[in-house]
């Protein structure tokens, strides 16, 4: 078994100064963020999979799109509740158990999924009936899948200078990007006739690539049940260093420190945490509304299986988006939490607006991706900003706080949003722009300044 490794998240202050002199230097290696991030690729790709076939899958049922989006809401609630659970448990038991254990979810999950949804299409099971199966199905994402994402943020804040912490999440966070990207492309491939598995092909394949990336995790990274407090100077952070190297001596004589309770009330997360609970709400509509937007656009609600497709092609436009934001423009000019999460939602609303007001393949595709866009820039800016407002001791319980707000956002808007849709086109965008805009207004006066945050003067 590997050797575990030193646990971070209690650094005193003084070597946290120490670490962020070496901004730019890795403070993980290649490899292992590789496999971090494949954790949350899979996840995502797998999600995003699934949201591009559901429409079609829905309408092949004879379903009111509602109910398909309310079909997530149970999971989304569990998610809420579970992930800061699993991220406390994380300080305690590794981050690499939570990773496992969230994968596991993940994969149970498509697979019940999948069996629970192609029994309806096959008319084993009333649509009624194929929907409960399927939300309880779900849920098992959302009480145990949720403890990957928030033990994967934590180990690499945890590893991370602060100066560095934003590039490094927007890293991680791309995964979810390029997720979004692979998910749509490979789910038209695996609707295949074999053993008339059709439109649920989607989630049994992304179930295969689950187990896979659990293998390799189990294999690949080394343990890191947390020990001791590391007391010590904190090494350089050349590339391929693994963090913090103890002198023996203060490995003996550290203590175990536990912090206190973190609140989503507390006054350091507070504004990040509005910020990323109203955003993301906006964000999930429209998520929830795109999908059938397209088929009712385009006029495919009467080929499911094209309007798959379809839908596919325009999630992945958002998706590339996404990467755009995460690879590109939060690096290149070195964007802290404040100024990406800002700039993302304005940017958010003008994709929306554009959305709103086309009924042609190009425009939906053009204002999806800039929508998504501005969301790329947004979700990192708000996570960053979580984690920057509080000490490494407690960035288990901040990515605990991340994820649940990111859950909480899915409880019951993509359903709001599809309901609105239903009623009017743009009562569904409008409020998602209002959504936007509020972000802007009361974070421009709320959120702290990115130098504040990265222990800079202001």
């Amino acid at each position: 078994m590997a050797d575990a490794e030193p646990d971070l998240e209690t650094q005193r202050p003084s070597a946290l100064n120490n670490a962020s002199s070496g901004a730019g230097q890795s403070s993980i290696s290649r490899g292992r963020m590789t496999l971090l991030f494949t954790v949350m690729l899979v996840t995502a790709a797998g999600n995003t999979a699934m949201q591009s076939v559901m429409p079609s899958i829905g309408t092949a049922l004879e379903v009111n799109d509602v109910w398909i989006s309310l079909a997530y809401s149970w999971s989304a609630l569990l998610w809420v509740v579970c992930a800061p659970i699993w991220a406390r448990r994380s300080d305690k038991r590794g981050r690499k158990s939570m990773m496992a254990l969230g994968l596991t979810g993940f994969v149970v999950s498509m697979v019940l999924c999948g069996a629970a949804l192609w029994a309806g299409l096959a008319g084993f099971t009333t649509a009624f009936w194929t929907l409960i199966a399927f939300a309880a199905a779900r849920s098992l994402f959302g009480g145990f899948g949720s403890a990957a994402p928030p033990a994967v943020q934590a180990y690499v804040a945890s590893r991370t200078p602060r100066a560095e912490r934003t590039n490094a999440l927007s890293l991680i966070a791309s995964s979810f990007g390029l997720g979004t990207v692979i998910g749509p492309v490979l789910a038209p491939l695996m609707v295949v006739t074999f053993l008339g598995i059709g439109l649920v092909g989607p989630f049994l394949g992304f179930a295969l690539l689950g187990l896979a990336a659990l293998v390799l995790l189990r294999l690949y990274l080394p343990d890191d049940v947390p020990q001791f407090a590391a007391r010590g100077q904190a090494a350089s952070y050349s590339s391929g260093s693994e963090g913090l190297e103890i002198d023996d001596d203060d490995e003996a004589n550290a203590q175990p420190t536990t912090p206190e309770r973190l609140k989503w009330t507390d006054a350091r997360v507070r504004p990040w945490v509005f910020a990323g609970l109203i955003g993301g709400h906006a964000q999930a509509m429209i998520m929830g509304i795109t999908g059938f937007l397209v088929l009712d656009r385009l006029n495919l609600r009467g080929d499911p299986e094209q309007g798959a497709t379809y839908v596919s092609l325009v999630l992945a436009f958002g998706a590339v988006a996404t990467l755009l934001a995460q690879w590109g423009l939060i690096p290149r000019f070195k964007m802290g939490p404040r100024v990406a999460t800002l700039s993302g939602v304005l940017v958010a609303a003008f994709g929306t607006a554009i959305l709103g007001a086309t009924n042609e393949l190009f425009g939906l595709s053009l204002g999806y991706a800039i929508a998504s866009l501005g969301f790329g820039l947004f979700r990192p800016g708000t996570t960053a900003g979580t984690s920057l407002a509080v000490t490494r001791a407690e960035q288990g319980q901040a990515s605990g706080i991340v994820a649940s707000v990111a859950g909480a956002s899915f409880i019951y808007a993509p359903a709001l949003g599809v309901w609105l849709y239903g009623l009017n086109d743009w009562l569904g965008f409008g409020l998602v722009i209002v959504l936007c805009l509020i972000v802007a207004i009361l974070g421009w006066r709320g959120l702290q300044a990115d130098a504040k945050l990265v222990g800079k003067e202001a």
